[in-house]
């Protein structure tokens, strides 16, 4: 929060240098359809941040599975979306594979690519994080009598999920920002309207900073719920 602070003082005091006019006309006549951008943004972060999480935790499994071809095709996915940007992917994603499966759902489509690139970096968060995991521990769950099934279920995940739990909160954080780039290919969300009041009313100065306050409000949240469950499961270990 000081940081904030300061950096405000630093804005400040920098336009006030230069004598900008603020004028926040556009920005009130346009307050109804920021509010409509920022719930679409909240709405389709929250169901991308699902299925990253499923699709991560599927191609951890995939790049851990006894079969090699499945081992392949999974590391083959997670290099693929990793080594390519997200907005060439979301153009090809919408406008070529979509269309030719008779898809034009934008809103869909932009939450399964958003998804799946999301997914393929959580995915590395978590391999790394299982992987971290004591080999005597998993050779004490086999002496129990535990199947791979329950192995994960109660003896990996468990604590894979404390090690993993900050560079997932920062993925998601990142997940939430890429949001804008949804834009591209016809959603309305957040930055869509800004540029839209921008486009209209010659206010980009005033339009970018609501943008970037209602941001923060979605992600510092997220940042410090982190950090309080991070707190607790170093209390628990």
């Amino acid at each position: 929060m000081g940081l904030l602070v300061v950096a405000a003082g630093v804005f400040y005091g920098v336009f006030s240098a230069v004598e900008y006019r603020w004028d926040w006309s556009g920005v009130w006549q346009y307050r109804y359809q920021f509010g409509q951008g920022w719930l679409t943004t909240m709405g389709l972060s929250l169901v991308a941040m699902v299925v990253s999480i499923l699709f991560g935790f599927v191609l951890m499994l995939g790049r851990r599975a006894p079969w090699l071809p499945v081992r392949m095709a999974c590391g083959g996915v997670v290099e693929l979306v990793r080594g390519s940007p997200l907005l060439v992917q979301l153009l090809i994603g919408h406008y070529i594979i979509a269309q030719a499966m008779n898809i034009d759902h934008p809103l869909f489509t932009g939450i399964v690519l958003l998804g799946c690139f999301e997914g393929a970096y959580l995915a590395e968060i978590f391999r790394g994080a299982v992987e971290s995991i004591s080999a005597s521990q998993l050779e004490a769950a086999r002496a129990v009598g535990f199947s791979r099934a329950q192995t994960y279920r109660f003896v990996i995940i468990p604590q894979a999920l404390r090690r993993a739990l900050p560079g997932t909160t920062g993925q998601l954080v990142s997940l939430i920002k890429d949001s804008s780039l949804l834009s591209v290919i016809g959603i309305e969300e957040l930055v869509q309207k800004v540029k839209i009041m921008n486009a209209a009313k010659y206010l980009p100065l005033e339009g970018y900073l609501p943008l970037a306050v209602a941001y923060l409000v979605i992600t510092l949240p997220l940042s410090h719920l982190a950090r309080r469950l991070e707190g607790r499961f170093a209390y628990e270990t």
